[in-house]
């Protein structure tokens, strides 16, 4: 049974869902995805950034959390990413996109069946662009190239690269596509970095650590901010993603069980 929540006015109000970026860690989104679907929550539209775009693109057009889930456990580090003679970057995250190609045809965002928004930064003018038409597999490139790290995407005249440098987990694009009520994940608000192993992990800790207080900003909009308790996991260890997956669902059911328990109470005294 779909859960249906209700704003402030007695109307039903659309629930729209930001996965936020973290490498590895967006296994995490995948147990909120089998939380949300164990409970009911059907998203209206949705938005992503960096990882968080890959899992949002994937949701929009239709795979289960479950095909989901399986494809994760099956990927490796290699499969995302390969050597690139470019002075913007060490790896290309080409076989990315060609992954992404390969897991939903050519397709664009605009016919996503759920709605769907990907986030990128111009790195030369340093403004968020949200991506809301155009090739899906080019934009989650783009909003998954970690500056320093992979080589930029050239979009549209213009040179993208990560969108958490502008917003990491991204609710502002969810309200311009209509939605009542947001929920997003962060899965760095909880997370402590572990000992870089070498150059990677010392650029991706650096990049992401400085980031949590403009996201903690952005984030006071949203009605349910779920945040897994990822605490010494890799950035980019794949190993550890069950471990990962496990936790994202386990935050997910309590916060989203308690959301909808309070939803309930609340329209009662309306």
């Amino acid at each position: 049974m779909e859960t249906a929540f209700v704003d402030q006015s007695g109307s039903g109000a659309s629930v729209g869902v930001a996965f936020g970026g973290g490498a590895v860690l967006g296994a995490a989104h995948i147990g909120v995805l089998r939380a949300m679907h164990e409970l009911g929550v059907v998203a209206g539209c949705v938005s992503g950034t960096s990882i968080g775009s890959f899992i949002a693109a994937l949701h929009a057009f239709g795979k289960s959390w479950q095909e989901i889930e399986t494809l994760a456990l099956d990927l490796d580090w290699k499969d995302l990413s390969g050597i690139t003679i470019s002075e913007y970057g060490l790896l290309s995250n080409r076989k990315f996109g060609v992954m992404v190609e390969r897991l939903l045809g050519s397709c664009r965002i605009e016919e996503a069946p759920i709605p769907l928004a990907i986030v990128a930064t111009d790195i030369c003018s340093g403004l968020k662009v949200v991506l809301r038409k155009g090739d899906v597999a080019t934009a989650v490139m783009a909003s998954s190239s970690i500056p320093g790290i992979f080589r930029p995407v050239e979009y549209d005249g213009m040179l993208l690269v990560d969108g958490v440098l502008t917003e990491n987990v991204p609710i502002s694009p969810l309200r311009e596509m209509g939605a009542g009520r947001i929920v997003c994940v962060d899965l760095m608000g909880r997370h402590t970095f572990s000992r870089p192993e070498h150059l990677a992990t010392l650029l991706m800790n650096a990049f992401y650590s400085a980031l949590r207080s403009i996201s903690e900003i952005q984030m006071r909009d949203a009605d349910l901010v779920i945040t897994p308790d990822l605490t010494g996991y890799s950035l980019i260890d794949m190993s550890a993603v069950p471990a990962i997956l496990a936790a994202g669902y386990a935050e997910a059911l309590v916060r989203i069980k308690s959301w909808i328990e309070q939803d309930r109470a609340e329209e009662v005294f309306r």
